[in-house]
């Protein structure tokens, strides 16, 4: 079946609040997927939503899945399983210290609703602090999170007691949190916000910030977790002990897994406070226990401290007059231009690399961890050639607009 008959099947079910690309994926391996017409693609993100650190279709994470899937596929967390029990005790011995319980669930959106109540629980406090340009979620608990005014206000009123700063204002920051604050929630890099790294010395301000009013720091690890960045969380750059850790995307290599990481303190809720039907399933579990040792064996955290910075070093080498800023750490990197996003992904797309938009005028590039040099050489050049064949810009939109 065709491209354009699958993208019609789905468009005429669907409920449309997302819009469909004009491709069809049905195969992927590693950093490269495959199109319904036969085409192949560098995945730079713009399939995977970086959530696929150890590449598509790994291996040892297939075989994990179908060892598991003639076992058992299902067993709340009610009955104690092998797989969970397994994957509770790896997923602790490589949270970020200062954390050693884990909540398991099904989704990025759904750890940071966790991480919420735990919050809110183990202080009995209720006011929360959140950054702008922050994404956390679109579920009402972390879209109060979240800043973007477009996802915001057709759902509003949302949860109360959410206080946005901005990203990297240390006395911003101070004047927000007090003894009331029941947890700040930040990214170590803004993803969707544009990746933006925290500036030196701010996540540390943080902890400080949090610690002298008894409040949690909550560090939203999802799309910087798990080696993205060249480290194994992104809270590593800075040395910094977060109380809450939330986890997903690839913690199971593409298969529906999250995670809240807890401190002893944090972790002290009542029972029965919280809950989830599928989290922590048996299928997930082996999923995800192979993934992370995928990630430690074949050490992509140093993959993405290696390939990064030649990732940058390419795109800015291009000397495109369209590109306002490259910027990113690890494997998580930002192409800014001065005009809008929209040419450049379509003209990539057709030179065979699939990026992801961040705003009006970036670019994200989060591809597998697993991209070979000469994939990396290949979206070097699709996005070379994709941006001379960009029409001149006579109106420079904003950064970040």
């Amino acid at each position: 079946m065709s491209n354009a008959s699958l993208g019609e099947r789905e468009r005429n079910r669907d409920a449309g609040v997302i819009p469909r690309k004009q491709v069809a994926l049905v195969r992927g391996l590693g950093c490269e997927v495959w199109d319904a017409d036969g085409k192949s693609y560098v995945d730079l993100g713009g399939v995977s939503y970086g959530a696929m650190n150890v590449g598509h279709c790994h291996p040892k994470v297939v075989a994990a899945l179908r060892a598991q899937a003639d076992q058992l596929w299902f067993a709340g967390q009610t009955w104690p399983n092998d797989q969970r029990a397994a994957l509770l005790e790896k997923l602790v011995s490589m949270a970020p210290r200062g954390t050693s319980k884990a909540f398991l669930c099904n989704s990025g959106t759904e750890a940071i609703e966790g991480a919420l109540k735990f919050a809110r629980g183990s202080t009995g406090r209720s006011n929360l602090v959140a950054f702008r340009n922050a994404f956390h979620g679109r579920s009402m608990g972390a879209l109060s999170l979240t800043w973007k005014p477009q996802y915001r206000k057709p759902f509003e009123p949302l949860v109360p007691g959410v206080t946005f700063v901005p990203y990297g204002d240390t006395e911003a920051l101070k004047q927000a949190v007090d003894r009331a604050t029941a947890a700040v929630f930040v990214e170590p890099v803004q993803g969707e916000g544009g990746v933006h790294v925290a500036p030196p010395g701010f996540l540390r301000a943080v902890r400080d910030i949090t610690s002298d009013a008894g409040a949690l720091m909550v560090a939203d690890e999802i799309q910087t977790g798990l080696g993205r960045t060249g480290r194994m969380w992104g809270v590593d750059h800075a040395g910094v002990q977060p109380d809450v850790a939330c986890v997903a995307k690839s913690v199971a290599g593409g298969f529906p897994m999250g995670a809240v990481l807890l401190s002893e303190s944090a972790a002290k809720v009542p029972q029965l406070s919280h809950g989830t039907t599928f989290g922590g399933a048996p299928l997930a579990c082996a999923a995800a226990s192979a993934a992370l040792d995928v990630i430690v064996e074949e050490r992509l955290a140093e993959r993405a401290a290696r390939l990064g910075p030649r990732l940058m070093e390419g795109l800015r080498g291009i000397g495109s007059p369209h590109v306002r800023e490259v910027r990113g750490l690890g494997l998580m990197v930002a192409l800014d231009l001065r005009m809008r996003n929209g040419p450049l992904l379509q003209g990539m797309m057709e030179r065979g690399a699939l990026g992801l938009a961040t705003g009006s005028t970036a670019m994200r590039y989060l591809p597998p961890l697993v991209i070979t040099e000469a994939q990396m050489d290949q979206a070097l050049a699709a996005t070379r050639d994709a941006l001379a064949a960009m029409p001149a810009q006579t109106a420079e939109p904003e950064a970040g607009a």
